[in-house]
């Protein structure tokens, strides 16, 4: 009985572990871009640390069941590489540094509903407007819009938490360059947000002709981290001071999102998306969020607003609509394939063996079985089996064989 309630809850629990770790990322993220770290150079030391996480286990699990590498497949991985951890981090990042980390985990919940808008464009995602589901995920891709368009650009009044009556210093940045604007940081995470729809919808695709995930993970990460490299050092080339590791927020926010963000979070959302599909892992993002801003309340003295808590709200009402949606359109591919079962033919016999027996004399008493699918047999009673076809009863016929 302990054995199985432990195997009932073991998905509850993963998925909650994942939706923290997610949440302290964007802590850790958005200290360590407060204390002048580089958004490029984030990007290269995650995925970095990501590649060297990777490629141990690749190398021990993966050895014997790698595929071939071909040119298309290799082409796919270096565009991966280019989506996520060079153009979408980056955004992600640099978007960061204009809003605060709940604003960012709020808008993180757009990626379900960018992703079914572009696998629609794409013709991926097939629209059947007979359907109810079809009509939530276009309401629900419109109400998440709507939400977060409402959380940047209404601020409201502000909700009073007795710990959050500190001056917000914690979360500024300490760039001068770096001022707070809402829209040009939801811009910049939208942004983000629709390179990382592209790389699942373009992961999807390669793990189809490439089905080694440690292997290709490794080497999206470690092609993405170099392809950064060469963007760091054409951007940042006059300041090779953002290279310099030491032991602060910086260090253990670029160890964190390789080992926390890029490595176990891959691996054990594979396992439950195995055991209870990608729509189980979706639903629970919103949770992400809700400890984003407690954290943030405490860690930066954030202070909430209406406009905030009600734009996040309208996103998860939108998330939820597409999520439904998509699970109702999978249940209906999974009872499709068991519904249209092909019909048997009762009545005719089977092609594979014919028994056939000869009573005559001179010829072998016992009952001998032919089987009709070997090609020497097919020569030898071919004719006398297509004579009597049409008069066989109870898958036998009755063939008199003259030596």
């Amino acid at each position: 009985m302990s054995s199985k309630f432990l195997n009932k809850i073991r998905p509850f629990i993963g998925v909650i572990f994942l939706q923290f770790g997610s949440a302290g990322f964007a802590i850790v993220a958005k200290a360590a871009l407060n204390q002048g770290s580089s958004h490029y150079v984030f990007s290269v030391y995650r995925n970095g640390f990501a590649a060297l996480l990777f490629i141990p286990f690749a190398l021990m699990f993966e050895r014997k069941t790698r595929p071939n590498m071909t040119l298309s497949v290799f082409m796919k991985i270096l565009l991966l590489g280019l989506l996520d951890p060079v153009i979408g981090q980056n955004m992600f990042y640099a978007g960061m540094r204009y809003t605060t980390a709940t604003v960012t985990s709020a808008l993180c919940n757009l990626i379900p509903t960018i992703t079914f808008v572009v696998a629609w464009v794409l013709r991926i995602e097939k629209l059947n407007f007979r359907k109810a589901s079809t009509y939530a995920k276009i309401l629900g891709t419109a109400i998440a819009l709507g939400g977060a368009m409402v959380m940047t650009m209404i601020k409201g009044s502000t909700i009073g938490l007795p710990w959050t009556h500190a001056p917000n210093t914690a979360n500024a940045s300490s760039n001068p360059n770096d001022h707070p604007d809402p829209i040009k940081g939801a811009l910049m995470i939208g942004a983000g947000c629709f390179c990382y729809a592209l790389f699942y919808i373009l992961q999807s695709i390669t793990l189809k002709s490439y089905g080694a995930g440690m292997s290709l993970t490794a080497m999206i990460c470690g092609f993405g981290s170099m392809m950064g490299t060469v963007v760091a050092f054409a951007v940042e080339r006059n300041n090779t001071s953002i290279w310099i590791l030491r032991l602060d927020a910086k260090l253990l926010a670029y160890v964190y999102g390789g080992v926390v963000s890029s490595g176990i979070t891959y691996y054990l959302s594979g396992v439950i998306m195995k055991e209870k599909g990608p729509v189980f892992v979706t639903a629970f993002n919103p949770l992400s969020m809700v400890i984003v801003a407690i954290l943030s309340s405490f860690i930066f003295a954030e202070q909430m607003t209406v406009g905030k808590v009600g734009g996040a709200l309208v996103i998860v009402v939108g998330l939820y609509l597409v999520i439904w949606g998509k699970a109702k359109d999978n249940k209906t591919e999974e009872v499709l394939p068991t519904t249209q079962q092909p019909k048997t033919d009762t009545n005719s016999s089977s092609d594979d063996e014919l028994p056939v027996s000869s009573p005559k004399a001179g010829v072998r008493s016992q009952d001998t079985q032919v089987q009709v699918g070997n090609p020497e047999s097919k020569a030898k009673f071919g004719r006398a089996y297509s004579r009597n076809r049409r008069s066989m009863k109870n898958a036998q016929v009755h063939v008199v064989v003259e030596e």
